[in-house]
């Protein structure tokens, strides 16, 4: 794990489950919890005056619009990282929630570890691509519930390809220009170009377009 400190937020109504998150949280060496919140309007009012990496926001009940609430995340403050944490393993709305940004969704039945390896990569701008995410995408290419990107003519260039699938091999962007020889800020604008030629707005759409269209190798 990191050397630096990881700021992090829960956003949760479940006030016994917050507090023991927190406490977790709190005995690890490189996790900060900034902000606990237990509604939308708490959580925005905290995020004014608070810097965070990795929001951790629960889906328990209805407190939470998960639209508006990414939607607002999204808009008003693009750095914040989030994941999301449910008793469900519903893969239409992991789907759904894709299309949000989000870097991550964990059941809380998996092992506490599996969080712990989600904000660190959600820190670091990295997708956590655990198997509930793989599931989702391949449902979701299974179900052909992405019609517009059959529309899709364009062409991904062979290195666009092979960032892509290097992209979903959890590799940084230090990690892809070492093996293409480029600078990280080239291969952050090869990135942006690529979202700006498919229509697309995250690394997550990335992903599955990449699914969808069989650029992207998964071993099985």
């Amino acid at each position: 794990m990191p050397s630096e400190v990881i700021k992090v937020a829960i956003a949760d109504e479940l006030s016994l489950f917050r507090k023991l998150l927190y406490e977790y949280l709190s005995a690890q060496e490189n996790i900060a919890v900034m902000i606990e919140a237990t509604d939308p309007k708490e959580l925005a009012d905290k995020l004014q005056d608070t810097v965070v990496d990795v929001l951790l926001m629960g889906l328990y009940t209805s407190a939470f619009n998960k639209e508006d609430t990414l939607r607002t995340i999204r808009l008003k403050y693009p750095k914040v990282k989030v994941l999301i944490i449910s008793t469900g393993r519903d893969l239409q709305l992991i789907s759904d929630l894709l299309d949000y940004g989000i870097h991550g969704y964990i059941a809380i039945t998996e092992d506490p570890d599996e969080l712990l390896k989600g904000i660190t990569a959600a820190a670091g701008n990295r997708i956590y691509r655990n198997n509930l995410f793989t599931e989702a995408l391949y449902w979701i290419r299974q179900n052909n519930l992405q019609p517009d990107m059959t529309k899709n003519t364009t062409i991904l260039t062979e290195r666009e390809k092979k960032i892509l699938q290097l992209l979903w091999e959890e590799k940084s962007n230090k990690e892809i220009a070492d093996m293409f020889f480029l600078s990280v800020r080239s291969i952050e604008k090869i990135r942006q170009e690529m979202k700006d030629k498919l229509g697309i707005k995250s690394t997550v759409g990335l992903l599955k377009y990449g699914i969808f269209k069989k650029i992207i190798e998964i071993e099985t």
